[in-house]
């Protein structure tokens, strides 16, 4: 909080944020706050940053410090666009530095600057911003088999089920697939869960508008990664098709993952 600061001192608190992905969040902004994102795992290399603001994100605009100088990457006007999502890369793969600057003001009324953050390797994004970071997890062409395997070994989420609707954002560039979910293999989070009054096992996925995801029939194996706790749609074949390509590369040993 900006309120437990000294209103004399001119010093930048500094944080520092262990943790791939997280969030932060600063009530009553004031004078400036350095934000140092250093992961724990030695080994990680992270080369895109994205950013995403509360729907109530206000207070403060927030740069990016690269060789010294300071990049704006989400003003406060910007923190109020719904869905708005920044990418940028990373100079350095394991320390990023963010520096929030509080916008003056002249009462003393609840302000709030918070945000997600994720710490993404080159895999996993490729952006300067939300569209292009999707695009590994939904490139609107149908995965090879050896992708396939992988995406049930990888992805943060495995279910198989049908599709109820499809709907479709064109203002934030997605669709959302509205998913009937009969097994969850695996998810991280709990974005499909059983539904109340219908007590039938739910979710949404979402994808690129671009991908012209349409409703098919029957069912499929949903695959993907999550994103500021939605999930992404990955590879995406009707189950029938990759049983099919999963006992065969079983019985020559060639599943990098037991199903």
């Amino acid at each position: 909080s900006g309120l437990s600061w000294e209103p004399s001192s001119r010093a930048v608190e500094q944080v520092h944020l262990r943790c791939t992905e997280g969030s932060l969040e600063w009530v009553y902004p004031a004078r400036a706050l350095r934000v140092v994102l250093e992961p724990n795992l030695a080994s990680a290399q992270h080369t895109t940053v994205c950013i995403k603001p509360a729907s109530d994100f206000q207070g403060a605009s927030i740069y990016v410090e690269r060789a010294g100088q300071l990049h704006l990457v989400l003003s406060e006007a910007e923190g109020a666009r719904p869905h708005h999502v920044s990418c940028f890369s990373a100079c350095t793969p394991r320390r990023v530095a963010l520096f929030l600057q509080a916008s003056p003001q002249r009462d003393i009324s609840r302000r709030t600057a918070s945000f997600q953050y994720e710490l993404l390797g080159s895999r996993s994004a490729a952006g300067p911003d939300f569209k292009k970071m999707a695009l590994a997890e939904a490139m609107c062409r149908p995965c090879d088999n050896m992708e396939l395997l992988m995406a049930i070994c990888s992805s943060d989420f495995v279910v198989k089920g049908s599709i109820r609707s499809v709907s479709h954002d064109s203002e934030n560039h997605m669709s959302q697939v509205d998913v009937s979910v009969q097994k969850v293999y695996r998810q991280k989070n709990r974005i499909f869960q059983r539904e109340e009054g219908s007590g039938e096992w739910g979710g949404p996925i979402r994808t690129l508008l671009q991908c012209k995801v349409k409703k098919g029939g029957g069912d499929f194996l949903f695959t993907g990664n999550e994103h500021f706790g939605e999930a992404w749609l990955g590879c995406a074949p009707r189950f029938k098709d990759f049983m099919l390509v999963y006992q065969a590369a079983r019985e020559r040993g060639a599943n990098p993952c037991e199903f």
